[in-house]
C-alpha cells in the first residue's frame, strides 16, 4: 500500500513574503519583477515536483516608499505566460467576486485551463480590502456577509457556464458536416439577486472537467462556503489543536453537500526558515527582521490585523483587546496574532511586528531540515492538514533553501512525490474530475 503522501504548493509573492525581503542582501528585487526571473523560479519549483504555484492578488494598497509588495503584475496574464514554459506544475491565480463578473471569470480560467492542458485553479476571494471599493466606483464596500453572498451565486453561475458546452459537444466530423452535437450543450438561463446570465460559454469544458477551486476564509461564512464549493483552502493556524479543528469543522461540513472528505484539500500557510543548524537557521531569522524599520513594522501590523497601529510607540504593550472595531470583517487574523503573542510572551509592539513580520499570522517554522519535516510530518499526520501553502522569507536564496534542504527530506520519508503521477493538477492533487451531472445537480 502507497503510503500517504503531502500537498505541496509554493506561495510566491515576490521579492519574497517578510516584509523586509527587499533588503536582504542576496535579494534581487528589481530582477523579481521581470518575468526571466519568475520563469526561473516557477522552473525550480517544478523540478522539485511541487503540486502547484500560488499568486495572490488585493486591489487598493497604498503605495509606500519603503514597502516592495505593492508593485506586482496581473496574476492572470502572469499564469498564462508561465505556463506555457513549463509542464506539469498547476497554476493558483487569484481574482475576487466582487469586483469582477461571471463570464469574465469563467472565460479567463477556462481558457488558461485548456492552454496548460488542466493545470490552472481559481483562488476564489470577497476583497477584504475596503479601499478596493474606490478604483470601482463605489463609495462603500460591500458588507462581509454580502460579499459571500454574492460570491456564492458567483460561482455558481461560473460552474455553470463552464459546463454549458460538455467536452464530448465537439463531434469535429468533416464528413458530415457536423461539428458540435447541440444536445450536449446547457443553455444557461440563470436570475438571481446578483446576475442575471443567458448563454454560453464560447469553450467546451476543460481538461480537468473545470480548474480547480481555491478558497481562503476562515470566518463561518467562509468556511460553509468552502465546504460547498472549494476543492483547496489556504488557511492560517499557528498551533496543531488549532489546525485539528478546523480541519475537522470544514471537512465535517462536507456531507452536507454530497461531498467526501477527500473531495477538500486542506492547505495550511508555513512561513519557512531554514539552514543546515538550528543556530544558523535562528541566526538567518534575526537578521532579516532586523531590516524592518519602525514605521513599516507599524503600518504592516496595522494591515494585517484591522487595528491602527499608527503613532503607537513600537516598545509599548501589544493590545490583547480590539480597539477600533469599525469593520464588518471577523477579527480573525488579530485573535491570531494575539494568542501568538501571549502563547510566546511577546510583550511590545515590536516584538509581535518582528515575530509575524514574513508569515502574516500564517505557522513559522525556524530550523533544520530535519526539524522542519518533523513538525510537518506532525500536523499532516495528526490530522491538522492534507498539506501545506510553502511561504519563502524572500526569493531566490530563502526559496532554494527550501526546495535543496526541506523537500529531499519530505521525500526521504516518503511523505512527498519525487515524480508527477499525472499531467494535470486535478491528478497532483488526488481530486476527482467534476461532470456535468455534478455541476447542474448542485448548483441548481
Amino acid at each position: 500500500m502507497t503510503k500517504k503522501q503531502m500537498k505541496l504548493g509554493a506561495f510566491f509573492m515576490l521579492p519574497g513574503h517578510h516584509l523586509a525581503a527587499w533588503r536582504y542582501p542576496s535579494a534581487q528585487p528589481a530582477e523579481a519583477l521581470t518575468f526571466d526571473f519568475i520563469k526561473e523560479q516557477v522552473q525550480l519549483a517544478e523540478q522539485a515536483k511541487l503540486d502547484m504555484v500560488f499568486f495572490a492578488d488585493v486591489f487598493g494598497q497604498d503605495i509606500k516608499e519603503n514597502v516592495a509588495a505593492v508593485v506586482k503584475y496581473d496574476p492572470i496574464v502572469l499564469i498564462s505566460a508561465l505556463q506555457a514554459v513549463t509542464k506539469k506544475i498547476g497554476f493558483v491565480s487569484t481574482l475576487t467576486t466582487t469586483y469582477n463578473e461571471p463570464f469574465h471569470v469563467a472565460r479567463k480560467f477556462a481558457s488558461i485551463d485548456h492552454i496548460s492542458g488542466g493545470r490552472a485553479a481559481w483562488n476564489i476571494v470577497t476583497s477584504a480590502n475596503p479601499k478596493e471599493s474606490t478604483l470601482f466606483g463605489k463609495d462603500t464596500h460591500l458588507e462581509h456577509a454580502r460579499r459571500y453572498e454574492r460570491a456564492e451565486e458567483f460561482v455558481d453561475v461560473v460552474k455553470k457556464l463552464w459546463f454549458s458546452v460538455e467536452e464530448k459537444a465537439l463531434v469535429i466530423d468533416k464528413e458530415s458536416g457536423k461539428f458540435l452535437d447541440k444536445t450536449r450543450t446547457h443553455r444557461v438561463e440563470h436570475e438571481g439577486e446578483w446576475f442575471k446570465v443567458n448563454g454560453h460559454l464560447d469553450q467546451p469544458s476543460t481538461p480537468q472537467g473545470h480548474p480547480v477551486l481555491v478558497q481562503a476564509g476562515s470566518s463561518e461564512a467562509g468556511k460553509e462556503f468552502a465546504a460547498k464549493s472549494a476543492e483547496v483552502i489556504f488557511t492560517a493556524w499557528q498551533t496543531l489543536e488549532a489546525g485539528q479543528e478546523f480541519y475537522n469543522d470544514v471537512k465535517g461540513r462536507l456531507s452536507k453537500y454530497g461531498r467526501s472528505a477527500d473531495d477538500l484539500k486542506i492547505m495550511p500557510g508555513v512561513f519557512i526558515t531554514v539552514a543546515k543548524t538550528e543556530e544558523e537557521a535562528k541566526e538567518k531569522q534575526a537578521y532579516l527582521s532586523s531590516f524592518i524599520l519602525p514605521q513599516v513594522g507599524l503600518e504592516y501590523l496595522s494591515t494585517v490585523t484591522g487595528q491602527d497601529f499608527s503613532g503607537k510607540n513600537i516598545d509599548d504593550p501589544f493590545p490583547r483587546e480590539v480597539y477600533n472595531d469599525d469593520s464588518s470583517d471577523p477579527n480573525i487574523r488579530f485573535n491570531i496574532i494575539r494568542d501568538l503573542a501571549e502563547r510566546e510572551n511577546l510583550q511590545s509592539i515590536r516584538e509581535v511586528y518582528q515575530r509575524v513580520a514574513g508569515a502574516r499570522g500564517h505557522r513559522e517554522i525556524v530550523g533544520t531540515p530535519e526539524q522542519i519535516a518533523d513538525q510537518l510530518e506532525e500536523w499532516f499526520v495528526g490530522g491538522a492538514a492534507d498539506g501545506f501553502n510553502i511561504m519563502p522569507p524572500h526569493f531566490p536564496e530563502g526559496f532554494k533553501d527550501i526546495l535543496e534542504l526541506v523537500i529531499p527530506e519530505l521525500q526521504r520519508r516518503g511523505l512527498f512525490r519525487t515524480e508527477y503521477e499525472g499531467s494535470t493538477l486535478r491528478d497532483h492533487l488526488g481530486l476527482n474530475v467534476p461532470t456535468v451531472e455534478d455541476v447542474l445537480n448542485l448548483v441548481k
